[in-house]
């Protein structure tokens, strides 16, 4: 649970200026032309917290402006308790329990937590890894594809593409079939060619060693999981704990909200304790991502995807 002697956590004064010295390292930034000379903050009983005046272009703004929490009408502090909870929870938290924890509405809570999630999407371009580490590839299968009967194997489930690096960081993607047309592209866009990969035996990887320095694979179907040092453990580890977290906590996902899902696992992975990031500077972490990104309700459409 998060700690209630932080202020930020339930006083809305203290909750703004902790984000204003996130986004505003070096001082308040009009949010309309950019002027970071004449500002002036707006004081008074009706004023809201951190309310401030452009002297050049003469509008008000707030720090939340061109942000996730813009038009928000949740006070500040409960999105940093909000924040806290996701970034805390090993596996997440539902969208019930924090419409009971902050005492807002589950719609509320729901499109609370996809804004947060929408700031921990790193949007990573540069290949990861490179000489000398190794990176595990493989997929998964969650959920249920929308109109798709339930049915043997795995052609009405959404497939789920993973990359880690040992020691390292996780990317997942959301694909719409684990087949080597699909995958090829996204592992050589995001693994440096001097990475050495490993793999289990399936076909859609016959071609790593064409892209790679090395391409080791473990024959599962053999019941053949470890050979020395070649193994897919580390991704199997993360599948583990994302499966837990998506039949556990969330217990269903649609198709559409799939890769906001993958965003949170991925993010708490990249900032875990074994790297040196507690719960604190991984709530700091999602906070900073929250700037220039925008995410509607309407664009969100409201259900029922977790419990």
């Amino acid at each position: 649970m998060f700690a209630l002697n932080e202020p930020h956590f339930h006083d809305e004064k203290a909750a703004v200026a902790r984000l204003e010295s996130i986004l505003w390292p070096n001082g308040p930034v009009c949010a309309h032309c950019g002027n970071v000379g004449k500002i002036y903050e707006i004081k008074g009983k009706t004023a809201r917290p951190g309310l401030r005046s452009c002297g050049e272009c003469r509008k008000q703004f707030t720090v939340k402006i061109g942000t996730l929490f813009e038009d928000s009408h949740v006070p500040m502090f409960k999105w940093w308790q909000a924040v806290h909870l996701l970034c805390s929870s090993k596996k997440g938290i539902s969208s019930h329990q924090l419409h009971r924890t902050l005492k807002v509405t589950y719609k509320t809570a729901w499109f609370m937590f996809h804004r947060i999630r929408e700031a921990m999407r790193s949007g990573e371009l540069a290949p990861m890894s490179g000489a000398g580490t190794v990176v595990e590839v493989d997929e998964t299968y969650i959920g249920r594809r929308k109109g798709k009967a339930k049915k043997r194997g795995f052609g009405h489930k959404l497939p789920v593409l993973t990359l880690v690096e040992r020691g390292g960081s996780v990317r997942s993607f959301q694909v719409e079939r684990a087949d080597m047309i699909t995958i090829m592209p996204i592992v050589t866009a995001n693994i440096q060619k001097e990475t050495a990969i490993a793999t289990d035996e399936g076909a859609q990887y016959n071609q790593f060693a064409d892209h790679f320095a090395e391409h080791e694979r473990v024959h599962h179907t053999n019941e053949e999981w470890v050979r020395g040092t070649v193994h897919t453990n580390t991704v199997e580890g993360y599948f583990s704990l994302f499966k837990r977290g998506m039949r556990g906590v969330y217990q269903h996902c649609s198709e559409k909200h799939l890769h906001r899902y993958l965003a949170e696992f991925d993010f708490r992975y990249n900032a875990r304790v074994a790297l040196g990031v507690d719960d604190e500077a991984r709530a700091m972490k999602a906070v900073a991502g929250v700037k220039g990104k925008r995410l509607k309700y309407r664009d969100s459409s409201v259900p029922a995807d977790d419990a």
